[in-house]
């Protein structure tokens, strides 16, 4: 993430010159409104930059990809105080109040904006935790059974691990504080499922895979209750 963001900085950077060089080349009248639209655009253009920094400091692409409202806001205003403060600067004698009030209502609603997208940011990151945690036993679980399944050798005992395994990955992914009961019982007589395997014990494996199909067929009509 760092290094596209390295490469935003230089486009910004560009940019910002080209700004400047139009500007102090261009022959207009210098006067009290013309600095007022330059140091907001200036100061939109920053704050377009801290705004892409916080969100290109994302650990992974999806949260990446929750703070690209970010960037499309704080853009927004650099692009309407560009327009805005463009006319400030080109014509000039323009009242010094105008432009100020003007270029703050543009800040104080993009600022609003940004807010907002900032608590849905959380609010999604928040929800998306909840789900991993709700969703962890499952897919956990899911791996476990499909490592075994790849480890067995006789064909017979690869029939009585496919049952589980299957059993297990259609399974409904999400847990509930109400099936923390059965999902321990699941727990333990998976583990004991698994060292039946390590051991070959096929009657134990044939005993202990109908157990667990019974049990993790109990617990998804339980969650189908719980809906």
């Amino acid at each position: 993430m760092k290094k596209n963001f390295k490469f935003y900085a230089i486009i910004w950077a560009i940019t910002l010159a080209l700004f400047n060089v139009i500007v102090f080349v261009v022959p207009v009248i210098k006067d009290s409104t013309f600095w007022i639209g330059y140091a907001f655009i200036t100061a939109a253009f920053i704050g377009q930059l801290v705004f892409a920094s916080v969100a290109f400091k994302a650990e992974n692409v999806q949260k990446l990809f929750y703070n690209i409202s970010l960037i499309k806001i704080s853009y927004s205003c650099l692009i309407t105080m560009l327009i805005f403060g463009s006319v400030f600067i080109a014509v000039p004698f323009l009242p010094g109040w105008i432009a100020i009030v003007v270029c703050v209502l543009i800040l104080a609603l993009n600022g609003i904006s940004i807010a907002k997208a900032t608590m849905a940011v959380n609010l999604v990151e928040e929800i998306d935790q909840k789900v991993k945690t709700k969703t962890f036993f499952i897919k956990s679980l899911t791996v476990d059974a499909e490592n075994l399944l790849s480890s067995v050798t006789t064909e017979e005992m690869k029939a009585e691990c496919k049952k589980v395994y299957e059993a297990i990955r259609y399974s409904d992914p999400m847990s509930n504080d109400a099936l923390a009961s059965v999902e321990s019982e699941i727990s333990i007589k998976f583990s004991e499922y698994s060292d039946a395997i390590k051991a070959n014990d096929n009657e134990k494996v044939t005993e202990l895979t109908k157990e667990l199909v019974i049990l993790i067929s109990d617990r998804n009509k339980k969650c189908k209750l719980l809906k």
